[in-house]
């Protein structure tokens, strides 16, 4: 269709180069340059700021981004109705989500999707609550998992209360035997992903009065469990990112319980779409029976 000098611009923008943006598109650099170029002089207004090393969309382009993305989830949507319609069986479905929620939850989900419709096919995309949100405002997912309440005022079906835990050295008792208390934490260091501080972990961190300075940063939740069992600090880390818990470590709750509530939060545009409700229900169904 004639959508795709815009899909050139998207992956253009995302990519930051054109010849990126040409590799993922299977075309040539300067097919990229022309049609930017054609969209530019359609258009009236400049769409990227083009330097040596990268090219960065200009404030104009950032207006215009989010139309383009959701006129291209539109266009998806219209050619996977249109293979309905014919008889086809094919679709495609683009899911967001958290590591804990890829670890523990979707292998076992997306193999019993998989066995009731295997002619679609399943794209996952991990990133972080603010990412999986922007790409759903975007259009470039279908459905995500996302803390609650959403940041971006996204319609969410609540799916779990997940309990935030204190995780030390297997050497370490709590003074009361069995949960963490603002005694516990005294002169302790945490080891955190940049991403939970700025969520449900640093409201707890804040009710007990752990400051900044005393916290570090490591890239994924395995990484912070290596290191608590290094004995390098402790970690802040909700059940599900547990699931798969191993090492000299120990993980105890706190005197007070914090939880980060998870939701699934859908795409306005693909509510309709019959695989994406599919999915919902094997979502909800895994949920509900494990």
């Amino acid at each position: 269709m004639k959508t795709f000098t815009y899909q050139i611009f998207a992956t253009v923008a995302e990519r930051g180069s054109f010849r990126k943006a040409a590799d993922e598109l299977s075309i040539t650099p300067s097919a990229v340059s022309h049609a930017i170029s054609h969209l530019e002089a359609q258009l009236g207004i400049p769409l990227l700021i083009r330097n040596r090393s990268e090219m960065q969309v200009t404030r104009n382009g950032q207006i215009l981004l989010p139309m383009v993305e959701r006129l291209l989830n539109e266009e998806r949507q219209l050619l996977s109705a249109a293979a309905k319609i014919q008889g086809l069986q094919g679709g495609q479905i683009r899911i967001g989500a958290i590591s804990s929620v890829c670890i523990a939850w979707l292998p076992t989900i997306i193999r019993r999707f998989s066995k009731k419709y295997p002619q679609v096919e399943i794209t996952l995309i991990q990133g972080s609550f603010a990412e999986i949100e922007q790409a759903l405002s975007l259009g470039k997912i279908d459905l995500g998992f996302s803390a609650l309440p959403t940041i971006s005022r996204l319609d969410a079906l609540p799916l779990i209360n997940d309990e935030i835990k204190c995780i030390t050295p297997a050497d370490f008792t709590p003074k009361n035997g069995v949960s963490i208390s603002q005694d516990d934490l005294e002169d302790r260091h945490f080891i955190l992903q940049r991403s939970d501080y700025d969520s449900d972990t640093k409201a707890a961190l804040d009710e007990l009065q752990v400051k900044p300075q005393a916290i570090n940063y490591s890239i994924d939740d395995q990484s912070i469990l290596a290191m608590v069992e290094a004995g390098l600090g402790w970690g802040i880390l909700p059940d599900l990112a547990l699931s798969r818990l191993s090492g000299e470590i120990e993980a105890y709750p706190f005197k007070k319980p914090y939880y980060r509530h998870l939701g699934l939060v859908i795409n306005p545009s693909s509510t309709k779409d019959p695989f994406v409700k599919a999915m919902q229900k094997e979502i909800l169904s895994y949920l509900k029976r494990g």
